[in-house]
């Protein structure tokens, strides 16, 4: 598997880790309302599975793009990706705060709990406009590999 092929899968695995991280998020937050702690704990269980799987493919992600990153030192370059800065600097925030939760806090219902909930809810607004911002590449990218279409062809 080529690089770039490789980049793709992990940009293409992302939405479905995106979209199941934000629904047991959600989910997780709801089940706290309620007073059985089995179902909060199943949701618990699936975000943490689901999150952290999230999280090493967006590693994965931010490091095949390290050098957008080593671009954002010029002042042009800064001014055109503000919203993938913030969704950066946000993303970072949900991450350090899951696992603050998942290695320092016990139980449902902590403050730092919900300050996650609603930085999660912020970087699902942001991840949101990153995908679709970016759904033509990885739409045409899944198409071209279903018909088994190498890099060549595709250009």
């Amino acid at each position: 598997m080529t690089k770039s092929k490789f980049i793709y899968l992990n940009d293409l695995l992302l939405v479905p880790l995106f979209v199941l991280t934000v629904w047991t998020g959600i989910e997780l937050h709801v089940a706290g309302h309620g007073s059985d702690h089995a179902v909060w704990h199943h949701w618990a269980l699936f975000h943490t599975v689901v999150g952290l799987l999230f999280m090493a493919a967006g590693a994965i992600h931010v490091k095949s793009h390290w050098g957008w990153y080593k671009g954002l030192k010029t002042l042009k370059r800064r001014d055109k990706r503000k919203m993938v800065l913030l969704f950066s600097v946000v993303f970072l925030l949900v991450v350090v705060s899951g696992l603050a939760l998942l290695f320092f806090f016990d139980g449902a219902n902590t403050l730092t709990g919900l300050l996650h909930y609603k930085i999660g809810l912020a970087v699902s607004l942001l991840g949101l406009l990153h995908i679709l911002k970016r759904k033509r590449f990885l739409i045409r990218g899944f198409v071209l590999n279903l018909l088994g279409k190498n890099e060549k062809e595709r250009n």
